[in-house]
């Protein structure tokens, strides 16, 4: 491996700075990202996938940027990344928040932020977590004011893990009853219940080193291989209008939450985007799904981003991503995004806004379902718990 004082004379000779990936199944962007790396970076940035085969405290092992796409789901990698961050390595995204992140805060935050967010309330686990008892919970109160979370967020509604990923235990639910028995399958999972938007259009925005923004058109509700085959529904100035606002959009909250590499999803309703998902910090960039002229987008700028944080790598000094909610913590937040659209208006500008080139029916805007009132909110409370198991 090179070694630490790796981007310095060595022997009188400069060697170069160098980039690692680490990731799991995927097989597309992986390889991609470290032929794009070795060709932009000229000699003077390589990348390579990480190689392991011990981890001793405080050691550096060489790399000055890593792109993570798989330690959510291996601890053992967590704590490697946390460790090189420690040494300077700059870590994308960064290992600490992402240990502590979970949708719940993400949507108080954007709220803050002046970004639109569906109406969401958070659910007690159904079982106990291990090791509690009903005295660990004295203070939940029995039973909960279903009535109330029931009139706010009227049905039908979802129903997701406050901190999961990938479509897992996400519920459609039509009624009290419905989410009731819902919630059976749920165990310790703590839950978000959240209003349905019924949209006229979708968008799912790629922003990388919370500068570069891509949008892409996205239909959610077809099959994942033709999700990414879809157009616009605006045209003209609205559809500049709406592109503009929804980058500003996307810019606050990764600035915010200090995320380099990350998703977010904006369903539009009557002309307000409203943000969806935007804890992504390890999306989808798998050819086979997001189409070949947003896979080269991706590459690319995630490519020129490495290569401008190995270039500004410094030893020892932290390279990794803190957002702005960390390091202005004496600040108040509304300021902050004041402040942050007024930069990101004339960003927003000079984005360049590209759509899939494989055009595809118009997809036809689902119609408003009638919104149906709980009658009957059961009397038994859900047993009331907190902390739910991640899932992956």
């Amino acid at each position: 491996m090179i070694p630490a004082s790796a981007g310095m004379k060595v022997n009188n000779k400069i060697m170069a700075k160098k980039v690692g990936i680490l990731f799991g199944m995927e097989d597309t962007f992986p390889w991609a990202f470290i032929d794009k790396v070795n060709e932009m970076g000229k000699g003077e940035v390589i990348a390579e996938a990480v190689q392991i085969d011990k981890l001793q405290q405080g050691i550096d092992y060489g790399y000055h940027v890593i792109i993570d796409r798989i330690s959510q789901s291996v601890p053992f990698y967590r704590a490697y990344l946390k460790n090189a961050s420690l040494m300077g390595t700059a870590v994308i995204n960064n290992p600490f928040w992402w240990s502590a992140d979970e949708k719940f805060f993400n949507n108080c935050l954007a709220m803050e932020l002046g970004v639109p967010v569906p109406k969401t309330v958070l659910l007690p686990s159904k079982e106990r977590p291990d090791d509690t008892s009903e005295t660990s919970f004295r203070n939940l109160k029995a039973p909960l004011d279903w009535e109330y979370m029931f009139d706010y967020i009227g049905f039908p509604a979802y129903m997701k893990p406050h901190d999961g990923g990938g479509w897992k235990n996400v519920y459609k639910v039509e009624s009290a009853d419905n989410l009731f028995e819902c919630l059976e399958e749920t165990g310790q999972l703590v839950m978000l219940l959240q209003e349905e938007i019924v949209f006229d259009d979708y968008y799912r925005v790629y922003c990388l080193g919370q500068k570069y923004v891509h949008i892409m058109p996205y239909e959610p509700r077809n099959e994942f291989h033709a999700r990414y085959a879809t157009e616009p529904k605006t045209k003209g100035a609205e559809h500049t209008k709406l592109m503009e606002l929804i980058t500003d959009y996307t810019l606050r909250l990764n600035k915010s939450l200090g995320y380099d590499f990350n998703t977010v999803e904006f369903a539009i309703r009557n002309g307000i985007p409203y943000a969806i998902d935007f804890c992504n910090p390890a999306p989808d960039a798998d050819i086979n799904s997001v189409g070949q002229e947003n896979f080269d987008w991706i590459v690319e700028h995630s490519a020129k981003l490495a290569i401008e944080k190995a270039k500004a790598h410094k030893p020892k000094k932290n390279g990794t991503s803190w957002g702005s909610y960390v390091t202005n913590a004496s600040t108040p937040v509304v300021s902050v995004a004041k402040k942050s659209s007024l930069k990101t208006a004339a960003q927003a500008k000079k984005t360049v806004l590209k759509k899939v080139a494989t055009p595809a029916k118009k997809a036809v805007a689902k119609k408003a379902p009638a919104k149906t009132k709980a009658t009957a909110v059961k009397k038994t409370a859900v047993k009331s718990k907190t902390a739910g198991k991640k899932t992956k």
